[in-house]
């Protein structure tokens, strides 16, 4: 389906169906009793970024070339994106590694 806005041609996409499972992981994840480490931190931002597809990967901004966090996070999606990881697996993933992080570091259930 293609809408028409002002001459140009934009094409409608459905945003992404979130599963419940995944949608709970993001909720609780901030819940956590201790900081994930870096990497954990970088696996995270990655699968949740394949996960929502907001934006897709091909058309994501770009960090600066001073923003080395910012080039840590591409890069650890782009990995993601470089295993073929489906957005559905990367949420199933996410939701699974986020309770195992519950395990390894308690969470706050308040």
């Amino acid at each position: 389906m293609e809408e028409m806005i002002v001459g140009f041609v934009f094409e409608s996409q459905p945003r992404q169906s979130q599963s419940l499972a995944f949608q709970k992981a993001v909720n609780e994840v901030h819940h956590l009793k201790v900081r994930p480490t870096d990497e954990e931190m970088l696996e995270l931002y990655a699968l949740y970024r394949q996960g929502t597809q907001d934006p897709p990967f091909a058309i994501a901004a770009r960090p600066g070339v001073f923003d080395l966090v910012g080039k840590a996070k591409i890069d650890a999606w782009q990995n993601i994106v470089d295993e073929g990881v489906t957005a559905e697996q990367a949420q199933e993933t996410y939701a699974v590694l986020v309770d195992s992080l519950k395990v390894k570091y308690g969470f706050d259930t308040r």
